[in-house]
């Protein structure tokens, strides 16, 4: 006879907390104190953001970096910087968050969403090369869940095609293809540091780059339109203010400083969890190509089929894992079915104002089947998860296993 099920009011496998996010010590603590206590709270110097710039670009093999507010804007200011507005193309991935197409639609272009590769849910280069038209500006990959995408096979259809790449790397610190950390593989890369990041400032972007003219044009784009080498008060092009302050810099300093151990220990604790998920029946953990030699792992992600589970609907077994003490979910949709998305579509078509009801049905695009079937079969754990010890994974194979058991 199976065991009793929690949501069935049986014992759940884990009752032990997970750890908490955000993690923080006295070092943030420390940092914050130096900056408030300095009356600089926002220095384009020798304070904070510079030292930050100076090592988080190092981190990821760049030559160039910068940090920026968000990494909604590190993306919008990387296409500006390439000349990408309106009229224009840029193809991305239709298994992503809203924030990679509202980068796209805030310079001016339309985004073109391509399907994914069915065991990575990364970019698929084959899809991007046949969505190319005479208005393609550019190319996004993004590095879903912190796993680099295919970047020989993106690198290659830009290059057959001359056409600049956009690493959306927003969860991807740390993150390597093939040896060579993510974000300046392309022209530009973007980062995020917003809450649920695996580090984090509260909100956050950073830009990086090996171009010293691209890097000259972000500078000037997210500060005032000055020059990083000339004078301030003769500010020679068009910019905005995309800045970070000193307090948000000195935070991820503390929080690059523990970046590479826990990027060890999720590491770990994934190949792990890969192990024990790939012996149950129905389970597949996701793929991971060769050539990524290292994963951020801002999401783990496996694959359910429901037949090796008595047909429990993939919502009943999130619900089941939850009262059995595994946190999970769905993840997303695609991103061409996202109201968010469809919203931007129809406010660029002329159809809707930002502060208008929608009159019918929102515009959408044709489907795109490996997302349609991902975003059916894919079940999420969080980075943070990952930071707990063996024997949480342990109880989230055991948890599954008891379902199974149960249900099959």
């Amino acid at each position: 006879m199976s065991e009793k099920l929690a949501i069935d009011g049986g014992t759940p496998v884990r009752v032990a907390p997970w750890p908490s996010w955000p993690m923080w010590d006295e070092r943030e603590e420390k940092a914050l104190l130096e900056v408030l206590h300095s009356g600089v709270w926002n220095d384009r110097g020798n304070g904070k953001i510079a030292e930050f710039e100076k090592k988080f670009s190092a981190y990821q093999h760049a030559a160039y970096g910068m940090c920026v507010p968000s990494g909604t804007s590190s993306l919008e200011l990387s296409l500006l910087a390439l000349g990408v507005g309106p009229g224009d193309e840029v193809i991305t991935s239709s298994y992503t968050f809203t924030a990679s197409a509202a980068a796209i639609f805030q310079v001016g272009a339309l985004p073109v969403l391509a399907d994914v590769e069915p065991g990575t849910l990364n970019l698929d280069p084959a899809d991007v090369e046949r969505r190319i038209t005479p208005r393609t500006k550019a190319l996004m990959p993004v590095h879903i869940g912190g796993q680099p995408a295919d970047m020989d096979g993106i690198l290659a259809v830009a290059k057959r095609h001359g056409l600049p790449v956009v690493e959306d790397a927003c969860q991807a610190w740390g993150a390597a293809w093939a040896g060579k950390r993510v974000g300046a593989l392309g022209q530009l890369g973007g980062f995020s540091f917003q809450a649920s990041k695996n580090i984090n400032a509260g909100e956050g972007g950073f830009i990086v780059t090996n171009d010293a003219d691209l890097y000259e044009r972000v500078w000037a784009l997210h500060n005032a339109g000055r020059s990083p080498t000339r004078s301030r008060h003769e500010p020679p092009f068009t910019g905005y203010n995309y800045r970070m302050t000193e307090f948000q810099a000195a935070i991820l300093l503390a929080q690059l400083e523990r970046l590479p151990e826990h990027l060890a220990l999720r590491e770990a604790n994934a190949a792990c969890l890969d192990e024990m998920l790939d012996e149950i029946p129905g389970i597949t953990p996701r793929q991971r190509p060769p050539q990524v030699t290292s994963s951020a792992l801002h999401l783990y992600m496996f694959n359910y089929q429901a037949a090796s589970f008595g047909g429990l609907p993939r919502a009943d077994l999130i619900k089941t894992l939850q009262a059995e003490g595994i946190p999970c979910s769905p993840g997303y949709q695609p991103l061409y079915r996202a109201v968010g998305y469809r919203r931007l579509l129809a406010e660029r078509n002329g159809l809707l104002q930002p502060w208008e009801e929608p009159q019918g049905d929102l515009p959408t695009q044709e489907p795109c089947p490996a997302c349609e079937k991902a975003c059916e079969e894919t079940v999420w754990l969080n980075q943070w998860q990952l930071l707990a010890d063996r024997r949480a994974m342990e109880d989230i194979a055991t948890a599954i296993r008891k379902i199974q058991a149960a249900k099959a």
